[in-house]
């Protein structure tokens, strides 16, 4: 795997506090169960700053496994007071326009992209930290190291896609500029297997349930692992953010909607076999054996470990270095988040 120099003066990272209990799990198996009724709510009104002020709220479904929470988080957003949970289908490439226009209130995806909005000011904000360690880098056998990239072909979904940028900033990360230094070859996630096995591309990003793939056919290996890997591994690569026209207009929904996600967040972790067997009958996805390891190989119980902030600050610096954003990182945090109901959910959890 690839070996990443350490951060100097990194870091100020918070131990992992116990205290998962206050979270209450055993709701979370309840909702796996199908029990919704018995999930208590996870905010009171008066806790939450009132009534809410809409009972809908849309979140964005696709292929992808790892946003797995916000799947789980439906009986316990009715639970909260949602009468109507919407899951609205769209394309990878496609998702954070749906966030900008408006199609979609609040979800979790992929920090980097956000980090780019932002600094195209669309309308959109970062709320919180969901999890950590959800993508991989795989490669052929001319490919051993991130350096290895130079020069070399890089399938992407889309330009400026969420694996574009990551692997721009991991690239970046080690002096590689990846304007210039690598092949860019856009194809469809589908064919993401094929391609690294038949050499059309050199090298990948993969997020569940592609690296399941890979490995249950045994193409490629492993460059990067964001789950065990420095620095990757210390930052949140989801993270939840709203158009910030609803967030703004209905900000008790949006706590609770983000209260509700991390308390999913949990059940992936300590549940993870029924956080599979949900993802199957919700009909999220089909394969529960990739679920299932997806579920366990995803660090879900940091994000009370981790600063949101860190992660908006480390990504955006690597991307600005390279000229992808002009906005430095102060900017983007000033003018694209607001980590007030995350940090109050901690402090009302004591975490």
């Amino acid at each position: 795997m690839e070996s990443t120099h350490k951060l100097a003066g990194r870091q100020s990272r918070r131990q992992l506090l116990k205290g998962a209990a206050g979270l209450g799990l055993a709701a979370g198996g309840a909702l796996l169960a199908g029990c919704s009724n018995q999930v208590a709510p996870f905010f009171s009104a008066s806790s939450s700053g009132g009534q809410l002020e809409t009972t809908r709220i849309r979140m964005y479904k696709s292929s992808g496994l790892c946003v797995a929470p916000q799947y789980l988080a439906s009986d316990l957003l009715r639970a909260e007071g949602f009468t109507d949970v919407q899951y609205v289908e769209t394309e990878s490439a496609d998702i954070y326009t749906a966030f900008a226009r408006g199609d979609i209130d609040v979800s979790m995806a992929f920090v980097a992209p956000f980090i780019a909005q932002v600094d195209q000011d669309a309308p959109v904000v970062l709320l919180g930290g969901v999890h950590v360690g959800c993508f991989e880098v795989f490669g052929t056998n001319s490919v051993r190291t991130i350096l290895d990239l130079k020069g070399k072909t890089v399938g992407v979904p889309g330009l400026l896609s969420a694996a574009h940028l990551f692997l721009s900033s991991i690239a970046a990360y080690v002096g590689i500029d990846p304007r210039v230094d690598i092949n860019w070859l856009v194809h469809a996630t589908a064919d993401s297997a094929q391609m690294l096995a038949d050499g059309t591309v050199d090298a990948l990003m993969g997020v569940p349930p592609v690296p399941q793939e890979l490995r249950a056919k045994k193409i490629g290996h492993v460059i990067v692992n964001s789950s065990v890997d420095r620095p990757w591994s210390q930052y949140f690569c989801c993270i939840l953010a709203a158009n910030r026209e609803w967030a703004e207009k209905h900000p008790v929904a949006a706590k609770r909607g983000l209260g509700a996600i991390l308390k999913a967040t949990d059940v992936c972790a300590t549940e993870p076999d029924r956080a599979a067997q949900h993802m199957v009958d919700g009909g999220f996805t089909t394969n529960y054996g990739y679920a299932l390891q997806t579920m366990t190989d995803i660090p879900y119980n940091r994000w009370r470990d981790y600063d949101p902030e860190d992660t908006v600050r480390f990504f955006s610096l690597r991307l600005h270095e390279v000229g992808m954003i002009k906005s430095s990182p102060d900017q983007i945090i000033s003018k694209g988040t607001n980590w007030t109901f995350f940090n109050e959910i901690k402090q009302e959890l004591k975490v």
